[in-house]
């Protein structure tokens, strides 16, 4: 299955992630399929940056977003965009 989650870089007490799809078999900072975004939640307020087509596209195609990643995506509003494409196919 093909998930979208987070890949952790940053140094020791300083995370920052990337958004990205991958295979639910690999690692997390391993190998991956396309970058769609990124996260740092150091920032005041927390600074999310997705590619907002590219996600409504790889969750139309079956790519199942992990709990966080889903939460990050609601708050930026790609999740209402992937149930009006749903309810307009």
């Amino acid at each position: 299955m093909v998930k979208i989650r987070l890949s952790r870089f940053g140094a020791k007490k300083k995370p920052f992630y990337r958004i990205v799809v991958a295979d639910s078999r690999s690692p997390r900072d391993g190998r991956f399929i396309e970058i769609i975004g990124n996260y740092d939640p150091l920032k005041d307020p927390a600074v999310v940056n997705v590619d907002e087509d590219k996600a409504v596209s790889w969750i139309l195609n079956g790519a199942q977003p992990t709990d966080t990643v889903r939460s990050l995506l609601n708050k930026k509003g790609v999740m209402a965009k992937v149930e009006a494409a749903k309810k307009k196919n």
